[in-house]
């Protein structure tokens, strides 16, 4: 049985010798795979071995490459990443909001690695995915995740009454994204809150609601600007299909992956180049 979230007894920061140790925990059950998973439960584990030249780690924030379309002798990329197996597992567990447990081998290239075989970094939560061409010119799938726990007392520290030892801890600046409210609102008032695939807009008691859905997502590594020409008017079922690669948008504005045209209106003018980047990084 697949085991998400934490394994009882086992701390961040606790070390392994092997990978049959970590196997034997349950922490990384997989004795050669990077990612613990399948398409249709979702992946539970990861771990970082500097296997793939796209990976980047800043400790709470981890860029993590996919599985696939490497040589098996030389370790390069020689092909496109499809998102199937371990990177449609990972897929899923960022739709169904599952948490990772990530473990890093002294192979990683990261300051957060430790010198000698295996140390366990905690849960993670991967807040998004998309495909781009990797350094060595193929696509690979890309999934950010984020550090599940920021505050030290987490909640299996305080309804236990077991002592450990702290965990190790390195301090670490985080920036966070100041969205600018006007915009979205502005967008949402122009389309009179309604989804500009459906047309639909949800009455609730304290009047329409409607979701921004930004087409170049903000902050790294895409950096989308926060501006009316980058944002959409979507319900909540569309938004999360759009993030997710459920349908992109043409540059006819015509819909892929479902029927219909984006319904638009003079005053809010959409950038093609923020559809096309949408499509280049989310279409599978």
């Amino acid at each position: 049985m697949r085991i998400f979230g934490e394994i009882p007894g086992y701390e961040d920061g606790t070390s392994f010798n092997s990978r049959k140790e970590l196997a034997q925990a349950g922490i990384h059950p997989p004795l050669q795979a990077g990612i613990s998973g399948s398409a249709d439960e979702g992946a539970d584990s990861i771990i970082l071995s500097g296997g793939y030249e796209d990976d980047e780690d800043s400790g709470i924030e981890i860029i993590y490459t996919g599985s696939g379309g490497r040589d098996s002798k030389t370790g390069r990329q020689i092909a496109d990443q499809e998102l199937t197996r371990g990177n449609l597992a990972l897929a899923k567990s960022k739709i169904e909001g599952f948490p990772i447990r990530v473990t890093r081998s002294s192979k990683h290239k990261s300051s957060y690695s430790p010198k000698i075989g295996y140390e366990y970094a905690g849960l993670y939560v991967i807040e998004d995915y998309w495909k781009e061409k990797g350094k060595s010119g193929f696509y690979v799938w890309r999934y950010r995740l984020k550090a599940y726990q920021s505050n030290p007392l987490s909640p299996r520290a305080q309804s236990s009454s077991i002592t450990y030892a702290a965990p190790k801890r390195k301090a670490q600046i985080i920036q966070r994204i100041v969205r600018d409210t006007g915009k979205a609102k502005a967008v949402k008032e122009w389309h009179n809150f309604e989804c500009q695939v459906c047309g639909i807009a949800i009455p609730t008691s304290a009047g329409l609601y409607a979701e921004a859905a930004h087409i170049k997502p903000l902050g790294a590594p895409h950096n989308g600007p926060d501006v009316e020409g980058n944002i959409l008017c979507l319900c909540p079922n569309h938004h999360v299909m759009f993030d997710n690669g459920g349908f992109m948008i043409a540059d006819d504005l015509s819909l892929i992956k479902i029927e219909g045209q984006l319904r638009t209106i003079g005053q809010h003018c959409i950038e093609l180049d923020f559809i096309q980047y949408h499509r280049e990084h989310y279409q599978n």
